[in-house]
């Protein structure tokens, strides 16, 4: 991983770049995860809100409400109005994150997520490793999986 990472949705229409490291990478299995990626799980990397900036194009926001997501809590949702790529959200419980789809960055050779959240909403084909920090659902918080990460760097 190098600084400033750099990525965008799938037609190029949105550019952005990180200029902090995360805090910790991880996999998540809500169901709302598997509607949102179209898949069985989604990819998860929590870096500072202030350390996102948009370098072309403009992300289109669309806010999930509380009463659907798993946290109770609702997301400003940030996604490419062409092609529909979900970039990134600003969870309303931490206004001092975001949770960034990381599948979207340029370089992703070094992802490598310490845990798993809401497996019990996991796919029964979908193997969960033992050695990662892992959760049925919801963390109280997201300090293990970020210790995980801590030791794994």
């Amino acid at each position: 991983m190098r600084l400033p990472m750099t990525g965008g949705c799938q037609c190029g229409g949105v550019r952005y770049e990180i200029t902090a490291e995360p805090s910790t990478v991880y996999v998540c299995h809500c169901t709302d995860c598997h509607k949102q990626s179209s898949s069985a799980f989604a990819l998860s990397m929590i870096v500072p809100r202030d350390a996102i900036r948009v370098t072309a194009g403009e992300a289109a926001l669309w806010v999930r409400p509380g009463a659907v997501t798993a946290s109770g809590t609702h997301n400003d949702c940030f996604f490419c109005r062409d092609c529909g790529v979900r970039l990134y959200h600003w969870p309303s419980r931490n206004q001092a994150i975001a949770i960034v789809k990381p599948g979207t960055l340029d370089d992703t050779s070094w992802l490598d997520p310490v845990g798993h959240i809401w497996t019990k909403s996991a796919q029964p084909w979908v193997a969960i490793p033992s050695e990662t920090v892992n959760y049925e659902g919801q963390p109280p918080d997201f300090k293990a999986l970020e210790a995980a990460w801590r030791a794994r760097r």
